[in-house]
């Protein structure tokens, strides 16, 4: 099988995110990059889409009364778990970069781009 056709295979097997009408629904834009960064990890071989799809599941799993609200809220716990777990960043690390960008979201004015300048 050529490159081409193996992207081909591959991109067919990718998940695809909620849509409504035809076309994607991010309620903010955190949910999107989520979304992409979950498959750039996955193309860059951090993680089988088996290994994914059981994180996404078991993370699924602990709020059975979730009317799919907050989807895209266990997609990130799932991804951040599947980082710490391969290594990428170690759990306090994550934490900190969690705390740093609250921060800069709590003191940027209503309406100007959110800035993680300098801060982790």
């Amino acid at each position: 099988m050529s490159a081409p056709e193996r992207l081909a295979e591959e991109r067919a097997t990718l998940p695809r995110p909620l849509a409504v009408d035809g076309g994607p629904v991010f309620a903010e834009p955190w949910q999107a990059q989520a979304f992409a960064l979950t498959v750039s990890l996955h193309q860059a071989g951090v993680f089988t889409w088996q290994q994914w799809a059981e994180a996404l599941a078991a993370q699924l799993a602990t709020a059975p009364d979730d009317d799919g609200g907050h989807y895209y809220d266990h997609w990130l716990l799932a991804l951040e778990g599947l980082v710490t777990g391969h290594g990428l960043l170690q759990a306090a690390e994550m934490a900190q970069r969690r705390d740093a960008w609250e921060q800069a979201y709590l003191e940027t004015p209503h309406g100007k781009p959110v800035e993680l300048v300098g801060k982790v």
